[in-house]
């Protein structure tokens, strides 16, 4: 037999496929980014991933929604149905209409951003405060409470905000319930539990103008159902004691027919 020579074959060296090392089961994910709603240094709360917010003292929400509800409620079990049966089926229609556009208008109102504006960034703060007229003196001084711009051909001044570091635009108050700059700002309102600015007027606008229709449009209802009631001869007084206003006039319950 011939010699054979046998090579050593380094083991490196040889094409193997480069396998990626799989992480760990137990390694952590990478941290997803803040959203700002989440540092937001305001007094709101944040619902929804921040698409609904709301003042975090809520008022008299609660007292304004159940006040609507039950009052409609009363109106659709007990004047409803006399109505309908003497007069038209449109009452109840109407009455619902109105009763939904009421309560939807009240919740944007709620629950929409009232026209906040952003605080100023550190940066942008230390920006505001480098306009100081600087006069050689060391002592500090605090930012201009005012600023004139050109609007329109037109001079405005602008007033600073201490608490959001900037200047406000035109018509732009800082709410000191919800501590924040707000644009076009009209009031904060208990009833709805939230400041009425520029992104949600129109819905406080649209809420105020159904639900005095709602309200005259029961008001009226109810006064049509008594004066139906009292039409036979009988007088508003026995129409008060057969209609769902009767518990306060009956303390002793009429005989009855023999």
């Amino acid at each position: 037999m011939k010699n054979c020579e046998y090579q050593q074959i380094d083991p490196r060296a040889l094409s193997t496929p480069i396998t990626t090392p799989l992480p760990p089961p137990c390694a952590k994910k990478t941290k997803r980014p803040q959203r700002k709603w989440e540092v937001f240094p305001g007094r709101n709360r944040f619902y929804c991933d921040g698409r609904i917010i709301v003042a975090r003292q809520s008022g008299v929400l609660p007292l304004t929604l159940g006040l609507i509800l039950v009052t409609s409620s009363l109106f659709f079990v007990f004047d409803c149905p006399f109505l309908v049966e003497h007069l038209t089926t449109c009452i109840p229609v109407i009455g619902g209409v109105l009763f939904v556009l009421v309560v939807i208008s009240l919740l944007q109102t709620s629950f929409t951003d009232p026209g906040i504006l952003p605080r100023a960034t550190p940066d942008e703060a230390a920006d505001i405060e480098k306009q100081i007229d600087n006069s050689g003196s060391s002592t500090y001084r605090p930012p201009p409470r005012t600023r004139e711009v050109l609007i329109n051909e037109q001079v405005v001044k602008l007033k600073y905000c201490f608490t959001c570091k900037m200047f406000r635009p035109p018509r732009t108050s800082h709410c000191s319930l919800c501590d924040n700059c707000v644009e076009r700002f009209d009031h904060h309102c208990p009833w709805v539990g939230n400041c009425v600015g520029k992104r949600n007027y129109r819905f406080f606008y649209t809420f105020i103008v159904s639900l005095s229709f709602l309200t005259a449009f029961i008001f009226g209802c109810v006064i049509t159902h008594l004066t139906l009631r009292s039409q036979s001869g009988k007088g508003l007084v026995h129409a008060l004691q057969e209609s769902p206003a009767r518990y306060p006039f009956t303390h002793n319950p009429l005989p009855a027919n023999s």
